[in-house]
């Protein structure tokens, strides 16, 4: 398993926009999907994005789509998630995975290696 290092969660208004970071450990990750997840409190935890190794594929879940861009730097061995337009209902701890190849909708049994969550509360 690989080591994930989330960071820029924090607290802003509704409205207002974040920019999540996630570095890895391992230069291996540059050929995995990897993917940020969200878990709010009494939830199940869920995918927001996930994006293949060369970045040509990317998945966005509902809710996410029009607001969220996740990239990666394969050189930097780090990938983000632009979150703009932020709701209240996207408050939750996201996270950050990685996992082997890709699947037009990638699934939570599809990463192997996690980070530990960075919390982002949005405020009304």
């Amino acid at each position: 398993q690989v080591q994930l290092v989330e960071s820029g969660g924090g607290l802003v208004q509704a409205g207002g926009s974040l920019r999540l970071s996630c570095a890895a450990s391992e230069r291996t990750v540059s050929s995995y999907t990897m993917g940020w997840f969200r878990q709010a409190p009494g939830t199940e935890r869920e995918l927001v994005a996930a994006i293949n190794w060369s970045g040509h594929s990317i998945y966005y879940e509902d809710s996410a789509r029009g607001r969220f861009t996740i990239t990666r730097d394969n050189g930097k061995v780090t990938v983000y998630l632009r979150m703009n337009s932020l709701k209240p209902e996207d408050t939750a701890v996201y996270y950050c995975a990685a996992g082997p190849g890709w699947r037009d909708r990638p699934v939570t049994d599809d990463f192997d290696s996690w980070g530990q969550g960075t919390n982002v509360t949005v405020s009304s």
